[in-house]
């Protein structure tokens, strides 16, 4: 069992969660999905950690907003700092935020998406590809830069899913919700990178950037590819409600802002609360917004009653949701677990024993594992 490090807290309520999830744990709802699991924090204090990835059975990766990245072996317990990351630019929502790892001739190449500063001084988003030797991030290179500058701080999106030879990365709206139905901007939309360079214009879309795949998004900050059907499965917040999960497919429109669930924040509808054609229905939609961030499909020995089902991580309110799927492999109900345990869940990642990683969004967050002993 990996032993857990004392750190420092800022907070008293955080050391309260802290100490009430590392104890034992404990939540059983209706239906109780686990009731005898356990969580421990494993390794030092983060400043708001954002995205993970592992590179093997044993060692993942691990960004921080502040811009820094960090290795960590889940077996010798030990955390490196990686050097040469590019400069990412922490404004409000913005930083180093998504990680993704391939493994290329036997050694992991990473992918990292985050802000970038520009010479107008504005902010856009970014996907950096690199290979990773001792430490240290080796040829690196920006592979993608939106073309959407902006002043803004707001919705970056910036999650990132590999299949095969290609990397797909959100882009959220950068608080200007008009980009998000217009194809020839990046912002708002999800975005399919070829790694080997093989795109050639499609004659049907002639209007559309090469690198978009779909468009009419908001702030997606979950992207996953289900294991048995191959859909790459997305959530994003909504406004005030309406936070969606889509299945996304090729040229398809979302519908934001013409189509949303949500309400202004001083009130009013947005747009149609209905998709007319042309536009693509969420397959799960929160009312009110529960802030997803991450997502993973459960499929491993250590939590059977886990199996075949979604789980998504509440910044709003701090839960581990978790959706049962029907024969379909579309969402039916909904509970959830981890109630306010551990603060801000920003990211999931399932690893080769069945135990699900968890990290907490905090000024003192970090990486936590959530278990069950033998």
């Amino acid at each position: 069992m990996i032993l857990t490090s004392f750190v420092p807290f800022r907070s008293f309520s955080t050391f309260l969660r802290f100490l009430i999830g590392s104890v034992f744990v404990l939540v059983c709802l209706k239906p109780c999905y686990s009731d005898n699991f356990e969580i421990e924090r494993i390794g030092p204090q983060l400043a708001h950690p954002w995205g993970m990835a592992a590179i093997n059975d044993t060692t993942i990766l691990i960004t921080t907003r502040p811009g820094k990245l960090f290795s960590y072996d889940l077996k010798l317990n030990t955390q490196n700092l990686i050097k040469n990351v590019p400069t990412a630019y922490e404004y409000r929502q913005g930083g180093l935020l998504d990680v993704a790892v391939r493994i290329e001739d036997g050694e992991p190449t990473v992918f990292l998406c985050y802000t970038k500063r520009m010479k107008s001084k504005k902010l856009t988003t970014a996907i950096y590809r690199a290979k990773l030797a001792n430490h240290s991030l080796l040829e690196g290179k920006d592979i993608f830069i939106s073309n959407t500058e902006s002043s803004s701080g707001l919705h970056f999106g910036c999650r990132m899913a590999l299949d095969d030879n290609f990397l797909f990365a959100s882009l959220g709206d950068r608080g200007n919700r008009h980009y998000a139905q217009d194809p020839t901007i990046h912002a708002g939309s999800i975005i399919r990178i070829d790694l080997d360079n093989r795109f050639t214009l499609n004659r049907s879309r002639l209007h559309w950037k090469k690198e978009i795949y779909s468009i009419g998004h908001r702030n997606p900050q979950g992207l996953v590819f289900h294991p048995s059907t191959g859909e790459l499965w997305a959530h994003e917040h909504g406004p005030r409600g309406g936070d969606e999960i889509n299945i996304i497919q090729k040229y398809n429109n979302y519908g934001w802002p013409t189509v949303s669930y949500g309400k202004e924040y001083i009130g009013g509808d947005i747009g149609l609360n209905y998709s007319p054609p042309g536009y693509v229905d969420p397959i799960w939609k929160w009312n009110p917004s529960i802030a997803p961030s991450g997502i993973a499909f459960y499929f491993g020995a250590m939590f059977q009653e886990l199996n075949n089902k979604l789980l998504v991580g509440s910044l709003k309110f701090m839960k581990l949701y978790v959706l049962t799927l029907d024969s379909n492999s579309k969402p039916i109900s909904e509970t959830t677990m981890l109630n306010n345990n551990l603060g801000r869940i920003r990211d999931i990642e399932i690893i080769a024993d069945g135990s699900i990683l968890i990290l907490n969004d905090e000024e003192d967050g970090g990486l936590f594992k959530l278990f069950r002993k033998h």
